[in-house]
């Protein structure tokens, strides 16, 4: 037997989760498990899955969207916006607090060191996501072929939206001819409402463009840049990592690779949501301003796209068509996150202790399971005794 949240008892426990949600949106969605379905019984473990699946189907933070589509069936549109704001705040303040550090201190070198010695950690971290998430993403060879060829292509620089959605509709393809052979009926209705979630994510994203006429800096150009981010990213909050390396970058010239990984660095070692890398990248660009800025921009299309999606995800999900053009889009992401890996390695990998670090770390992750937050911390600990000894 279930009972509603009150709005209060929502903003207490996704406060409190915001402040000590630590591990990613995996560790994230456990916490919400256990809590939600089994210790307050919110929800049936039934509806649990039914919203994280959702959360998957759509653009933007799986972890952070599950948190709004809890508020949002507990208390509405009200529940909905109590809930993620609640989950966002306690990690943009602490990743604000670390970005005025950073700006004000990372010319020392033990702040150096420290990021000396976690940057080749967080490249582990992120082949060890590749790995566990490609076991579970590459179903059928035919999807192990287009991951290949989606590597290739975004190694080559073709747009990452491109390579996502055309994965996806290839996929989803795929599965209708094969349905037709059998006699099975075209999904108009259904390709229909899922061809709305790539329209939005696709205007989202000529708007910003458009509006990024150059790369001068501005605080609009700042808020399109990651309200475009946050409308068209698929898989992961890695993935996260090669939009803005594209963006920000290759084409607008706003940071160097180095400030990236660093951001990205601050994303993971911090509570809450990976997109609170935004967070720091609007403050080092803008001050406090930007970060805020930025925050809104990236995570406001998360409260947009569950609003929207409420009546129109369950009839997806049971459409095999739809599965068919998520498995391909999730497989498109992963290829994306391969490709951004190698450029942000060779930030990171710049000599025999940061290689090394990386291998040890990927191989105790990958074959011993050792928890990541432990090997953030002993890189830590290897890049300050590096500069000071």
């Amino acid at each position: 037997m279930t009972r509603a949240a009150s709005r209060r008892e929502l903003a207490v426990y996704f406060l409190k989760l915001g402040l000590v949600a630590f591990g990613g949106p995996a560790a994230h969605i456990a916490m919400m498990e256990d809590e939600a379905v089994r210790r307050r019984e919110w929800l049936s473990r039934e509806k649990f899955l039914d919203l994280l699946g959702a959360a998957n189907l759509i653009p933007g933070p799986t972890s952070t969207e599950t948190a709004i589509y809890i508020g949002y069936d507990q208390a509405g549109l009200t529940g909905l916006f109590i809930a993620g704001f609640c989950f966002i705040l306690p990690a943009a303040v602490i990743v604000s607090i670390l970005a005025w550090a950073y700006v004000k201190y990372g010319s020392l070198p033990q702040v150096l060191g420290l990021l000396y010695g976690i940057k080749p950690v967080i490249i582990a971290v992120i082949l060890q996501a590749l790995w566990s998430l490609g076991r579970s993403a590459v179903k059928t060879k035919f999807l192990a072929v287009l991951g290949l060829v989606a590597l290739a292509l975004s190694l080559l620089g073709m747009n990452p939206l491109v390579v996502i959605f055309g994965v996806g509709s290839i996929a989803g393809l795929r599965h209708w001819l094969v349905d037709r052979a059998n006699g099975g009926s075209p999904p108009l209705r259904t390709a229909f409402l899922l061809s709305l979630i790539p329209f939005l994510a696709y205007s989202a994203q000529i708007t910003a463009e458009l509006a990024e006429s150059s790369s001068t800096f501005g605080m609009w150009q700042l808020f399109l840049v990651f309200l475009k981010v946050g409308s068209i990213i698929f898989g992961s909050g890695y993935v996260l990592l090669a939009f803005l390396q594209i963006d920000l970058v290759s084409r607008l010239h706003w940071i160097t690779n180095s400030q990236l990984l660093d951001a990205i660095t601050v994303g993971q070692v911090t509570p809450g949501p990976v997109f609170t890398t935004a967070t720091f990248i609007g403050f080092l660009l803008g001050g406090p301003i930007g970060a805020l800025v930025a925050t809104v921009g990236i995570f406001a299309p998360a409260f947009v796209f569950v609003a929207v999606s409420g009546p129109i995800i369950p009839r997806l999900r049971k459409s095999a068509f739809s599965s068919a053009f998520l498995d391909g889009v999730i497989v498109g992401s992963l290829a994306l996150m391969g490709s951004v890996s190698y450029i942000l390695g060779r930030a990171a990998i710049i000599d025999l202790i940061t290689a090394t670090l990386a291998i040890a770390s990927l191989i105790l992750l990958v074959k011993f399971h050792v928890n990541s937050a432990w090997l953030v911390l002993l890189g830590a600990i290897i890049g300050i005794l590096r500069v000071t000894l």
